[in-house]
């Protein structure tokens, strides 16, 4: 991403807490619901965390934990989804 990009972008952390997780990802409408492309980095203490550069607007998003689906618990904004279960919703 060049510098100027970044201008019209906004910093985005997600962040969940899983310590015996093995792999955990986001996935969402920023990223065509790719499950394996925004891996997350754990730190000493259980947190996954990732930064991610998105451009004004709404997304729908979920973490994938060890290749199951999981709700961002922080995040009380949600809209049903047609798996019978709920996106978390971001406004950028």
């Amino acid at each position: 991403m060049k510098s100027s990009d970044k201008a019209l972008t906004s910093k985005v952390i997600f962040s969940f807490h899983a310590p015996d997780a093995e792999r955990v990802c986001v996935a969402g409408t920023f990223n065509g619901w790719d499950l394996h492309r925004d891996p997350l980095k754990k730190n000493t203490k259980g947190r996954w965390k990732i930064v991610k550069y998105l451009e004004p607007g709404v997304y729908e998003y979920r973490f994938v934990v060890d290749g199951v689906w999981r709700d961002d618990t922080s995040n009380a904004s949600r809209r049903s989804n047609p798996y019978g279960g709920e996106n978390c919703i971001l406004d950028v």
